[in-house]
């Protein structure tokens, strides 16, 4: 009875979570990658990142300028569908995660599922 309540679109957006969670803890296994702000935009100023994940609480200012420097690095910008505690979980932390950027994915293929929001605008 409890399933029949939910929304419908409500399973697919944990189903979704889910799915970048588990490819998040792949990445956070067998790839290289950074935490943090400072961190993110250094790597898109090398040019290195290949995916940059921001949490959805992270503030306005923060989330335009990354996305401003992914834009000139040419580089995918998702936007996680969760805090910024949510995201420092699913990276295995035990604290909180604003921004995270994806070097290299190892064995996952976060950069290739991952739905990348700049090219949608």
């Amino acid at each position: 009875m409890a399933d029949v309540a939910k929304k419908p679109g409500q399973a697919k957006k944990s189903k979704a979570l889910e799915s970048i969670n588990s490819r998040l803890a792949l990445v956070m296994k067998s790839g290289k990658f950074t935490i943090g702000h400072r961190q993110a935009l250094r790597s898109l100023r090398k040019g290195v990142a290949k995916l940059i994940i921001i949490a959805n609480n992270a503030p306005p200012l923060r989330k335009t300028e990354i996305e401003y420097y992914a834009m000139l690095s040419k580089t995918g910008v998702h936007q996680y569908n969760g805090s910024n505690r949510d995201l420092g979980t699913a990276c295995g932390k035990y604290f909180r995660v604003c921004t995270l950027s994806i070097e290299d994915p190892g064995d996952s293929d976060i950069i290739r599922t991952a739905p990348i929001d700049s090219e949608s605008k």
